[in-house]
Formats: structure tokens, C-alpha cells, sequence
């Protein structure tokens, strides 16, 4: 009988990754990876935004360049499947409980910038991204239920 936790080696490198550091690095990179694609052309310049962003703010500080850009490389991967919208689902959910919004969309909106050329594509993807930070599912939170006591049986 399969474990339940057994997934093909892409989710488990990508939408779980091993620590809660990279779950965090994976959504700000899947926010610029996101953009990057859009357009059809990931530009150099677009990835090095996405890790010069993330240095710059030291919101991964414990993840190493070379793993961000294997990241960011596997993510955009991704992006060009048909799933990609799940992806990107599944890639900010573990992490939806924290303050990254604004760096998300930050991000986001630098790559698009980053090669002189904003795609209206690239537009909708930050689009994309502010509606889903907005809405996706909040992580609940792991504990004991407490009931009110006037709440009915």
C-alpha cells in the first residue's frame, strides 16, 4: 500500500520542500519564476532580480545562491506545464500564514521590470499573484479544539 506522503521527486523538490526556510524561498521564488515565464522568454537578468531581491531583503539567508537558482530554474520549468497554476498553488500555500505578501508582489513587479521590457503578460501574472495572495487558504494552525461552552452539541 503507498504511503501517503510518497509524491513523484518534482513535488517533493518543489511544493514540499524539506524545511520551512525553503518553503519560504520557494514562494518568493515561484513569485519571480512566475513573471519570468510569462512572456515566453526567461531573460538571465530576470532570474539574478530574483536572487539579488531575495539577498538584498535577507529573507533566505540560510539557502545558498546555487540552490535559489536550481530553484528558480525548476520552478520555471514548471511554469510552462498546464498545470502551472497549481503549482504556484501549491507552492504558496505552506506559506500563506506569512507576511511575504508585499515582498511577493515586490518582487514580482522587479523582474518584470528587469529586462526593460514589461509584457502585458508579465502584467497579468502580477495580477495573478495579488489575487492569489489575497485569497489563498491561511495554514491552520496544529492543536488542541477548544469549544465554546454555549456552542450546541
Amino acid at each position: 500500500m503507498p504511503d501517503a506522503n510518497t509524491s513523484t521527486p518534482t513535488e517533493i523538490e518543489i511544493t514540499e520542500p524539506r524545511s520551512f526556510n525553503e518553503q519560504a524561498a520557494a514562494a518568493l521564488v515561484i513569485s519571480g519564476a512566475l513573471v519570468a515565464v510569462a512572456d515566453r522568454r526567461v531573460s538571465p537578468v530576470e532570474r539574478d532580480e530574483v536572487i539579488r531581491f531575495i539577498r538584498e531583503r535577507e529573507l533566505a539567508p540560510h539557502i545558498g545562491d546555487d540552490r535559489l537558482f536550481e530553484m528558480f530554474d525548476e520552478l520555471a520549468e514548471r511554469l510552462e506545464e498546464p498545470d502551472f497554476a497549481n503549482v504556484v498553488i501549491d507552492t504558496l500555500r505552506p506559506v500563506s500564514d506569512l507576511p511575504l505578501s508585499s515582498h511577493l508582489i515586490e518582487l514580482s513587479e522587479r523582474v518584470a521590470a528587469a529586462d526593460e521590457d514589461v509584457h502585458p503578460h508579465e502584467v497579468q501574472a502580477i495580477k495573478l499573484l495579488r489575487l492569489l495572495t489575497l485569497v489563498l487558504p491561511r495554514a491552520k494552525p496544529v492543536g488542541p479544539v477548544v469549544m465554546n461552552s454555549t456552542a450546541k452539541a
